[in-house]
């Protein structure tokens, strides 16, 4: 069944459709808070404490690896536990051997300061050159 109207020269036309927005602007609503609580927990890695410095932000050019050493001394890449001695094979297949890649070191500040130059010199021995500590800014920086 269809409706038609005549206008005022009595032709036969279609009324004419709207489309409505709101179910649509609604639904986006609803997607932007769920990608904003969420957004930080994707970030937060292996929990260490950060030491505090007052160094500036490096530029990022591209996503880096990121390797981390907690308080007991266990070393990770991303959020997984890799043991001590497989770390550079580990690190070279994740960057397809490209030893130009960046690489954040994350220590936890309770860990001696030799373990984690333990680290930074098996990276810069298997080659890599953008390797870069990562601590937090002073707490009234923030």
């Amino acid at each position: 069944m269809s409706f038609k109207f005549e206008n005022s020269r009595g032709r036969r036309r279609e009324p004419m459709s709207e489309i409505n927005v709101t179910p649509f602007v609604d639904v986006m609503l609803v997607l932007l808070i769920i990608f904003m609580v969420t957004a930080p927990m994707l970030t937060a890695g292996v929990a260490v404490n950060l030491p505090q410095s007052s160094a500036n932000y490096l530029p990022d050019d591209k996503e880096p690896l990121t390797l981390t050493i907690n308080a007991k001394g266990d070393t990770f890449i991303q959020e997984t536990a890799i043991p001590f001695n497989q770390l550079v094979p580990k690190i070279l297949a994740m960057s397809k051997n490209r030893t130009d890649t960046r690489i954040y070191v994350r220590g936890d500040k309770d860990i001696e300061y030799g373990r984690v130059m333990e680290v930074m010199g098996l990276l810069a021995r298997a080659g890599f050159t953008k390797v870069a500590l990562i601590s937090d800014p002073p707490r009234g920086r923030r």
